[in-house]
């Protein structure tokens, strides 16, 4: 299992060429790759201000992820609300903090070209 950050997950679905040679082994590798429900959130604020273009409506793109056979959407629970807040990581960014939480949690990879993230979360690849 791997956790895909937000803009490994748009670069899966929509540049994979994005993807570094080790992302693309973990992720082939995998037998379940997790999101959380937030990259969903943080993607809409991406392409609602214009810094991003994913081609399909969001809730089309959204219907499409259910549609790869491994991946899983994880809700984002208390505990992991939680954990995000107790984090000892000056990092302001809610998304992050609620990614790196979740990762943490399964205590799983997390695939993500965020050097932010790989600086705190060590089970990073990129």
């Amino acid at each position: 299992m791997v956790l895909l950050d937000t803009s490994a997950l748009l670069f899966l679905t929509i540049d994979p060429i994005k993807l570094t040679s080790r992302a693309r082994k973990a992720i082939s590798k995998a037998d379940r790759l997790i999101i959380s429900s937030i990259s969903i959130w943080e993607i809409a604020q991406k392409v609602s201000r214009g810094k991003i273009e994913i081609g399909p409506p969001l809730k089309e793109y959204v219907e499409g992820l259910y549609q790869l056979n491994n991946l899983e959407i994880l809700s984002v629970d208390v505990e992991t609300w939680l954990l995000s807040a107790e984090l000892d990581w000056p990092h302001r960014d809610p998304a992050d903090r609620v990614i790196v939480a979740t990762a943490m949690s399964f205590g799983c990879p997390l695939i993500t070209s965020d050097r932010v993230i790989g600086g705190f979360y060590a089970a990073t690849i990129w």
